[in-house]
């Protein structure tokens, strides 16, 4: 991790009075912040060093619920205690919250002091430290898409989510004076978190009212991972502060264009981009050209972890931007992965089938343990396709939760990559989330049937 606030310079800011209050935080399976706030002088003094949490914060649907079925927890086993472990180097200030400073935790068994396996945290260092091993690194980034609507969190909320209007009214893309209007939210969320040492690079509107997207630098893949997250909780709560709610749903209206998390990688050694041969005429090294037809050899299998709900295969529609086939082309935004920067040393392969629901540490990770089966394999890359990606016979994304959760429970590749228990544990997942939608009579439902059946 890049250090940001030091240990000795915290101690200093909490003696002088400036910062009396630390985030002490793990990522959830849903790759959210989740944690304790310490009194500073409570945290310097010792609680630096580990604190606990119940078991259950790694096994919960998005509702908080305890579903059974997770071999980790459960009420037999009485729902016991996990170490958070404080990685003093992800230490950093919260410049949108008065006095206050935040940590990320690694997730350990209270007994073993081994990090838990399924901790996306664990998940995604294991594939980093794959590539280690190989001499390389993995360097990513991550665009995060949102909506911002009129009203606030609470509001919206007890209304019922009916009646949503975006901040906007029309459709935004590069509109520099719709998103003038907008500044309030977003100057502050750039200027945040650049001083909380996210290297922002911009923000935009995006190609639909109301919708934003923000950019943050290349970074090494933890770092990426530790940014995302970070930055889509700054932007909630930054909009809650201004009376606006922030939403990373997916799909919240059928006409309206979904919102997604590209993903962008490269592999680096000896400090130069080793996805780059200048001899090529697309400038795409033999390792990059193994890496790319590992992830499309194993779409189907990883989709889950970039296709996390059921509202998530909402977005996979014809002409709205988000990919429906499993092939690569040339900087085109109809594929499922796009050939960024060809010729050049910045050439990279942008995955755009993730949407912004995505745990960025579960997502990379899957993405880097397909490409390391591509260069394991040594996979040859098909030709890449030309014109509308939209049509054709190449291989699909699953279409659904049911589908991506098939292709993870058979996938070789990745119980080599992640373990059995891991994959286990997030088809698990998966199931609780078609099981609850299983059972909830939908508003589509009865407008359709109420009268008609």
């Amino acid at each position: 991790m890049s250090q940001v606030l030091s240990f000795d310079t915290l101690k200093q800011q909490v003696a002088d009075g400036s910062v009396d209050t630390v985030l002490v935080c793990l990522v959830d399976m849903q790759g959210r912040l989740m944690g304790k706030r310490f009194h500073a002088g409570h945290f310097v003094a010792g609680a630096y060093e580990e604190t606990h949490c119940c078991n259950y914060l790694l096994a919960t649907d998005l509702e908080m619920a305890t579903p059974e079925g997770f071999a980790s927890t459960s009420w037999e086993s009485g729902y016991g205690d996990y170490v958070m472990k404080p990685d003093l180097s992800s230490l950093r200030p919260v410049p949108w919250l008065e006095g206050t400073v935040m940590v990320i935790c690694d997730v350990l068994d209270h007994h073993t002091h081994e990090e838990v396996p399924h901790s996306p945290r664990a998940i995604l260092k294991k594939q980093v430290a794959r590539l280690t091993e190989m001499g390389l690194t993995p360097m990513m980034a991550t665009e995060l898409e949102f909506f911002l609507f009129e009203k606030s969190l609470d509001e919206i909320r007890k209304s019922g989510f009916r009646d949503l209007q975006p901040i906007s009214g029309y459709n935004e893309d590069y509109h520099i004076f719709q998103t003038t209007k907008e500044e309030h939210v977003m100057r502050p969320v750039r200027n945040h978190l650049w001083n909380a040492g996210i290297p922002i690079e911009n923000s935009k509107g995006e190609a639909e009212a109301g919708q934003e997207e923000l950019n943050i630098k290349y970074a090494a893949a933890m770092d990426t991972a530790e940014y995302h997250t970070i930055a889509k909780h700054a932007i909630k709560e930054i909009a809650w502060q201004q009376g606006h709610a922030a939403s990373f749903l997916p799909k919240w209206s059928h006409d309206k264009v979904g919102s997604s998390s590209h993903v962008h990688q490269s592999l680096w050694k000896d400090g130069k981009n080793a996805f780059f041969d200048p001899s090529d005429k697309l400038g795409m090294s033999a390792l990059m050209k193994n890496y790319v037809a590992g992830m499309l050899k194993y779409a189907s299998d990883y989709t889950y972890f970039l296709a996390p709900y059921i509202n998530s295969y909402k977005r996979f529609m014809k002409g709205t931007f988000a990919p429906t086939r499993i092939i690569w082309s040339v900087d085109n935004r109809t594929a499922g992965f796009r050939l960024c920067g060809e010729g050049s040393k910045s050439v990279r392969m942008e995955c755009r089938i993730g949407g912004s629901d995505i745990n960025p540490y579960l997502a990379m990770a899957a993405l880097l343990a397909a490409g390391i089966a591509g260069i394991e394999e040594g996979l040859e890359l098909a030709a890449p396709t030309v014109g509308d990606a939209y049509s054709g016979d190449t291989g699909m994304i699953p279409v659904n939760l049911r589908q991506a959760r098939e292709a993870l429970l058979h996938s070789d590749m990745l119980r080599t990559a992640f373990g059995d228990e891991v994959i286990t544990h997030y088809a698990r997942a998966a199931e609780v989330e078609i099981e609850e939608f299983d059972r909830v009579v939908t508003d589509w439902e009865i407008a359709r049937g109420f009268e008609r059946v």
